[in-house]
């Protein structure tokens, strides 16, 4: 939740009837938010603000533009004030060269520094077209979030706007009080940083599809059992492992699977929790390191799938605060074993903090 400044009155609570009528945008607005962002916390805390900044002004709304019209201008201005004047969040990839196992340290960076996962039920609808359910978990995507933060943050606006929520150029105009020329050279501009970075591909998961469930069994059999000859042989020849808060990331799988019997050996005896982050599947992770081999939580995985292969294992370790954020037990042995299946991470509501 947005922090009140110093000494300021609290906000009077909300008329119902007007969270009434903003409520049912909080998904969509996460959804923008978070790619304009990168963070999961920081999108929720804009849409609090947005919804604040609304309820206050509720009153001065004179149906001059639609009620989604008039939270997206408020939110777009959030989230622009959010990212002025600070660096963007990245990948461990877009900030250095890989490493070998052999040269390998590993230092962390704040936590700022890194784009963050999002749980996909706080920004996808739980119901909608098949197609358009699928081109939305694509552009949740880790990869294609990264690469919208190389945007200047109002080209980043418009490239959303224009491309992910299909909205046309006469409505973005007024949104960010420009013009629809200037909409369109910036959507121009957008689109030639974006094919410059060539954003890596990867397929949105889709639990109904055979192929990537027997994939994703495969894998949680292969880690679990530590067998590294079952997991390597479910790589892409360049898949890449990275490490969040740690700048360290390698690629390929004859790095990979030495990095697992070498420094990632403590991995050996894990469980995994599945769970869904950015149209992907996703995995917690606990390690037997606590007292008596108790299971820790030790990292919420994101795994990429392309052309049948895994190519990105994103493990993200802040589990203090990811976990809380997916839904996901911090003690996983008292958890019946029955109840060891996808969890439904929170609704758009606060995370834990």
């Amino acid at each position: 939740m947005t922090q009140l400044a110093a000494g300021a009155a609290p906000s009077p609570a909300p008329d119902p009837t007007v969270a009434a009528l903003l409520e049912p945008y909080r998904c969509e607005l996460t959804g923008y938010c978070y790619r304009m962002l990168g963070s999961a916390f920081e999108a929720d805390d804009a849409v609090q603000e947005t919804m604040i900044r609304a309820w206050r002004a509720h009153d001065r709304f004179e149906g001059r533009s639609s009620v989604r019209t008039w939270l997206y201008r408020i939110a777009t201005n959030v989230c622009l004030d959010a990212v002025d004047g600070r660096n963007r969040r990245a990948r461990p990839m877009d900030l250095s060269p890989s490493s070998t196992v052999a040269t390998a340290t590993l230092a962390a960076s704040p936590e700022a520094t890194w784009l963050e996962p999002i749980p996909d039920g706080r920004v996808l609808p739980t119901a909608g077209d098949p197609a358009s359910m699928v081109e939305m978990r694509d552009t949740i995507r880790l990869a294609f979030v990264a690469a919208l933060q190389h945007l200047p943050p109002r080209q980043r606006a418009v490239l959303i706007l224009r491309e992910v929520l299909r909205w046309p150029a006469a409505e973005v105009a007024p949104l960010l009080e420009t013009t629809v020329a200037s909409v369109n050279s910036a959507l121009q501009r957008a689109r030639a940083t974006l094919a410059a970075k060539a954003v890596t591909d990867s397929d949105p998961f889709d639990p109904m599809d055979l192929d990537q469930r027997a994939l994703l069994t495969r894998y949680v059999d292969a880690f679990e059992r530590y067998d590294m000859d079952a997991l390597a042989a479910l790589l892409a020849e360049d898949a890449i492992q990275s490490m969040p808060p740690y700048d360290l990331w390698i690629e390929g799988i004859a790095e990979i699977r030495k990095w697992y019997v070498g420094p990632g050996a403590e991995c050996a005896g894990s469980r995994l929790l599945p769970t869904t982050a950015n149209g992907s599947p996703a995995f917690g992770q606990y390690r037997p390191s606590g007292p008596g081999g108790r299971h820790e939580p030790w990292a919420l995985q994101v795994i990429e799938i392309a052309g049948g292969r895994i190519v990105g294992m994103n493990a993200f370790l802040d589990t203090a605060r990811m976990f809380p954020l997916f839904g996901l037990p911090m003690d996983l042995d008292d958890l019946p074993v029955n109840q060891r299946e996808p969890p439904r991470p929170p609704s758009n509501r606060q995370p834990h903090r």
